[in-house]
């Protein structure tokens, strides 16, 4: 099996996006295939990273919350249909469930401690400070919330990181002991997870460990991991490590002989409960702390989540009929890595790579990105890479900018439109062997080379 094309596609993204490391694992039918680490997990000491290089996995963890909360119910220690308000006081809707939480359909919209704690632990924001350290912490910050807009259970999906980490209070009120140890006996060490971890104690006593950056000012900047929550995005794990625990649910709850779930737990997780507001080509539906495309490549169910805390990202993903599985990890923010796990997941499982639609797109961006000029320069303009956007720019004019809107793609043609309130102009690119052409309202450019 040939991963050389995925390997150039990775060091590409990483020294377009300034991504320091990445790791990568695959298994199929419970063999691993392929491992291998990318760059570097800390720049100062030039260590390159390796597959058993541990990384926060952010809202991955969310799949183990709800692979603990799965278990509980297989015990009968709890009911997906019991209301929270049974186990944690501060949510007071007796018709919120613990199916709601499970889904993101709680009806509570995004109550964004996350996104403060994140910004305001890393300085982007200096108008707020806010002090949250632990899980406690976050359901004193949740007091109130019910005076906010907010639709009934069930209505819409809103994503909520504070729904799980009432899930982990929760898993701690009937399992009887603290949600880190609850994950490490009963689902790490069953599947012969090395490393599973969510204090600085742990973080500091790891030899393989990655040094989490992100882009400032143009510049790669070291920082420190956060620490304090868990059951919503605090898991530090490898990429080795996750892949085992992706394959066994690829594998219908067990690898190795070792059994987490049952077959019918699984799929209740795998269930496309609620439809996304987006649509991307590893995303359309929401299950319990999993998300599911129910047609990737045109064909095949995959199921995944992806996870960020800004300085770090993480991906597992897996095709159940295939039984094959993918986790990567990176010590950055950059370019997604879900569709470096779909292309990953794609040759392991013998996809026709013409079916990743995300390819094209992504090899059409990188020849129309550059600067465009008219005749005798008498207009210029720039379309540039921002993240997983395109942007059309005036390079004179710094504040003249607009993104571009997909609208048709292929090999030598691409449309894209700029929409205002009141229009939608069409920017065309013609693709030919030695030249790229732009047509823009009036104005035809040529792509200087």
């Amino acid at each position: 099996m040939n991963f050389e094309r995925l390997e150039k596609f990775i060091l590409d993204k990483m020294s377009r996006y300034r991504m320091p490391g990445l790791s990568i694992a695959v298994v199929r039918d419970g063999e691993v295939i392929y491992a291998r680490g990318f760059g570097f997990r800390d720049l100062a000491i030039s260590a390159p990273a390796t597959p058993k290089t541990s990384y926060c996995v952010g809202s991955v963890t969310k799949a183990f919350t709800a692979t603990a909360i799965m278990q509980l119910v297989e015990k009968g220690l709890l009911s997906l249909d019991d209301p929270v308000s049974k186990y944690v006081g501060v949510i007071k809707d007796p018709e919120v469930r613990i199916h709601h939480l499970l889904t993101h359909t709680s009806g509570i919209p995004v109550l964004g401690y996350a996104e403060a704690l994140i910004d305001t632990y890393y300085g982007f924001r200096k108008d707020m400070l806010l002090p949250i350290a632990k899980s406690d912490d976050v359901l004193a910050y949740m007091i109130g919330y019910e005076d906010y807009p907010r639709m009934r259970p069930g209505e819409r999906w809103f994503y909520l990181n504070e729904g799980y980490v009432i899930l982990g209070k929760i898993i701690e009120k009937v399992a009887g002991v603290s949600y880190e140890e609850y994950v490490k006996r009963n689902i790490a060490g069953v599947i012969g997870m090395e490393k599973a971890y969510f204090t600085r104690e742990e973080f500091e006593k790891d030899n393989d460990k990655a040094t989490p950056y992100y882009i400032k000012d143009d510049t790669v900047t070291r920082a420190e991991p956060l620490f304090g929550i868990s059951s919503d995005g605090g898991l530090f794990t490898s990429s080795i490590d996750l892949v085992k625990f992706a394959y066994a649910l690829a594998n219908r709850g067990s690898i190795g002989g070792a059994q987490i779930l049952s077959k019918e737990s699984v799929e209740l997780m795998e269930k496309p409960h609620v439809k996304l507001p987006y649509e991307s080509p590893t995303s359309k539906y929401y299950g319990y702390g999993l998300i599911i495309h129910d047609s990737f490549a045109g064909e095949y169910k995959l199921v995944g989540h992806s996870g960020s805390v800004y300085v770090y990202t993480a991906y597992m993903d897996y095709l159940p009929e295939k039984r094959v599985a993918v986790a990567l990890a990176s010590n950055s923010s950059g370019y997604p890595l879900s569709l470096i796990g779909a292309y990953a997941l794609a040759i392991a499982a013998g996809v026709d790579e013409s079916r990743l639609q995300f390819l094209k797109i992504d090899r059409v961006a990188d020849r129309i990105e550059g600067l465009y000029t008219g005749y005798r320069e008498s207009v210029v303009l720039r379309v540039r890479r921002a993240g997983d956007m395109l942007i059309l720019e005036d390079p004179y004019n710094r504040r003249a900018i607009v993104s571009l809107v997909l609208d048709k793609v292929e090999e030598s043609y691409a449309r894209f439109y700029i929409a205002t309130l009141y229009t939608r102009i069409p920017v065309e690119f013609f693709i030919e062997r030695d030249r790229v052409v732009m047509i823009y309202e009036r104005y035809l450019l040529v792509k200087k080379q």
